[in-house]
């Protein structure tokens, strides 16, 4: 009984769409269609009742975004996230963004949609121009559970081989090196970062 004399704060998301059909339809096609209005307007139940009186809170501060994409480990992978002090920082996120359907402005395909922190090393270096799939051999599974079907990596010296070999058919700008000599005992990944390869 004392839950039923609780004095009623939120109205729901159905209520919402009784006066604003276009933004709810906006939202039902966007990335925040699962999102609760008042989980960023507040509690309805008050502006229901007299919307002339009581206005829902619109936020305009980055804090507010920032509590579900500020960058987070334990958050899912792909999940869009930023690192406030360096992502447009001072800009309100609303300059870039549409609140009911964010789309950023440019939407990530590929590796990058996951892997945008490798993307952003490898982009500055060498091995910018080299597709993943050169270097890591991925299952089509992986895109629906990567979890479960990780990329395989390169395990042998013969992989960096192909192109970094003296003999190797690789363009003349290719650094190359004696694989018999150079670094004998050892993977080439365990003194090269093969996203970037310069930095040993």
């Amino acid at each position: 009984m004392q839950n039923a004399a609780q004095e009623i704060n939120y109205g729901g998301s159905e209520v919402c769409t009784e006066c604003h059909d276009a933004l709810a339809a906006e939202k039902k096609s966007g990335y925040h269609r699962m999102v609760a209005c008042e989980a960023c307007h507040g509690p309805s139940a008050a502006h229901v009742q007299d919307a002339e009186k009581v206005k829902p809170q619109v936020p305009r501060s980055r804090t507010h975004c920032l509590l579900c994409h500020e960058y987070l480990v334990a958050r899912p992978t792909g999940f869009p996230q930023v690192v406030s002090d360096s992502h447009n920082p001072v800009k309100p996120c609303i300059v870039c963004h549409e609140p009911h359907n964010p789309k950023p402005p440019n939407v990530p395909t590929g590796c990058d949609a996951c892997h945008a922190k490798v993307q952003r090393i490898i982009v500055l270096s060498r091995h910018s121009s080299l597709q993943c799939t050169v270097c890591h051999e991925v299952s089509k599974e992986h895109k629906i559970n990567p979890r479960g079907n990780r990329p395989k990596s390169m395990q042998d010296r013969q992989s960096c081989g192909k192109c970094h070999a003296k003999e190797s058919t690789a363009p003349k700008e290719v650094p190359r090196v004696n694989m018999a000599t150079h670094g004998e005992k050892y993977l080439c990944w365990q003194c090269h970062y093969p996203h970037q390869p310069e930095a040993h």
